[in-house]
Formats: C-alpha cells, sequence, structure tokens
C-alpha cells in the first residue's frame, strides 16, 4: 500500500493507494497537525503502507525539511526517523517540484515551468537535464525572489519578497494592513470600490506578470503552466498573462511557449507518488 501526503500552507491531502487504485483520500487543515504527528497516526493505524511520497510546501534536501515559511515543523529529519521507526520507505520533494513532475507527463515535455500561486508563490522546473534543485535544493524560490520593498514581512523573515504581492499569504497580509475583511476574495477586490481594495488587486497582477516574465526569460521553457488554488479559482487570471507578457517577458522566449492552466485535479500529490522513479 502507498501514502501519498500533499501539504501546504492550508491544507493536508492524503491519499491511500493499493494496486494502483485509490482506496482512501481526505484532508484536513494543516493547522490542525504537524507532518511527522500526522504520519505517525496513520501508520499505526494502516500497517500495510510501505511507501510514502509526501509533497511538502518548504525547502527539501536528501530528505531533510530545511525551512518552510508557511508551515510549522515539528520534525525536520522526517526521512531518517521515520524510516528508522517504522517499517516503510518514504520520498519528499517540494511541492511544486512534485507538481513540476507530474504537469510535465501531462504535457509530454521535458522543458516546462510551472508557476504555482496559493498560500505562497512557487516555481518547479524541468530541463532536458532533469528536475533543477541546485547545491542546497532551493533552486528556482520565485516567491522569494527581491521584488518591492513593503511594510510587511514575509515568513522568510524579508520586506521585499514578490510572495507578499502575489500568494494568499500576502493577499491576507495587505487586507490586514489596510484594515479590510480578511474574507474579501481575489475578485471581490477587483470589484470594489474602496481604492485600498483595488490597489491589492493591480499589485497582485502585476506581481504575477512579474514573476510569470521572469520565469519565462530565465528558463526558456517549451511550456509554462499556471497553477495553485489561487490561478483556479480565477482562471481569467491566465487570459490576463497572455494578453501583457509580453511587456514583462523576453521576446525571443516568447516565440515558441505555450501558456495554460494546470489540467490536473491536484498534481502536488500527483507528483509525489512519481518520487520513486525520479529518485531510482
Amino acid at each position: 500500500m502507498k501514502l501519498g501526503i500533499d501539504i501546504g500552507g492550508t491544507y493536508l491531502r492524503y491519499e491511500l493507494r493499493e494496486n494502483g487504485k485509490t482506496i482512501q483520500k481526505s484532508s484536513l487543515k494543516s493547522t490542525q497537525t504537524g507532518l511527522c504527528r500526522f504520519l505517525e497516526m496513520i501508520l499505526k493505524k494502516e500497517k500495510k503502507i510501505a511507501t510514502v511520497f509526501i509533497s511538502y510546501a518548504g525547502q527539501i534536501k536528501e530528505g531533510v525539511i530545511l525551512a518552510s515559511p508557511n508551515i510549522k515543523i515539528d520534525k525536520h529529519d522526517i526521512k531518517a526517523y521515520i524510516e528508522a521507526k517504522y517499517n516503510v520507505k518514504l520520498f519528499i520533494q517540494n511541492d511544486v517540484n512534485c507538481a513540476v513532475l507530474a504537469e510535465a507527463r501531462a504535457c509530454n515535455t521535458k522543458n516546462i515551468c510551472a508557476v504555482y500561486v496559493g498560500t505562497g508563490l512557487g516555481l518547479g522546473v524541468v530541463t532536458s537535464s532533469g528536475l533543477l534543485q541546485g547545491n542546497d535544493s532551493i533552486a528556482a524560490e520565485l516567491g522569494h525572489i527581491p521584488y518591492k520593498n513593503a511594510p510587511l514581512t514575509c515568513n522568510c523573515g524579508k520586506e521585499n519578497c514578490i510572495e507578499l504581492f502575489c500568494s494568499g499569504s500576502g493577499l491576507l497580509r495587505w487586507k490586514e494592513h489596510c484594515k479590510l475583511k480578511s474574507a474579501l476574495s481575489l475578485e471581490q477586490l477587483h470589484q470594489s470600490k474602496n481604492d485600498k481594495a483595488q490597489k491589492i488587486y493591480d499589485e497582485f497582477v502585476e506581481a504575477l506578470l512579474y514573476a510569470v516574465g521572469t520565469t519565462i526569460t530565465l528558463f526558456n521553457p517549451k511550456v509554462l503552466v499556471l497553477g495553485g488554488g489561487l490561478i483556479m479559482n480565477n482562471r481569467y487570471l491566465h487570459e490576463i498573462v497572455e494578453q501583457r507578457i509580453h511587456a514583462y517577458a523576453l521576446p525571443l522566449a516568447l516565440k515558441n511557449i505555450k501558456i495554460t492552466v494546470s489540467q490536473l485535479e491536484d498534481a502536488a500529490l500527483e507528483g509525489a507518488f512519481l518520487l520513486k522513479d525520479y529518485h531510482g
């Protein structure tokens, strides 16, 4: 039996599979329990689990959680701890890295970028050489490139991350800063006659265009996939990107690119199940 987990700043989703079929799936708020605590709970209950695949919204190196701006970490050396205590094999990777593996398979290409906008802003990159990870497995941390100074602090500790302007956590911070209702959606901010609400929306779109344009210019992908909760719930953003991206990316890099919205229900979870093949 295989256990797949996708944990982000808002939800922990999990799925049990046996002989290629899903036999159980559910989700809970990721603030309700730590990853390690959840794993131990389910491994004690489901004795047939042999392999665990985890998509994690944070920086991962060789099975160790280095950092996570939006999730409280209850065990850093998760792979070593779980494998030593339980008779399972554990694979864990950054969530958008998992997502881009699934997107690459779905799009049948080895030259693809996935820009995901949810609680945070993430980027996964696959080239003909494989998944881009970097020396410390923190390559392509798009959400934390310097963008504009803000009267806010990112969970990474900086005050100029682009994630402060283009993410669910960033939107929440701006709404609190401007004393607006936290429940206001992106579309409601756009429709509002409140100048501060409109400015938050405009800044979000501008930051999204900058992030996508930077990604295209740096990595020259054949396909760029937009995903994550904020994209999937506001699909008109895809049209805005296609209409305005020419002002933000190198023209030559736009010549043969396909920009699309993810067609996968949970790319990060699907990609997690591919990690065994990826790691060999």
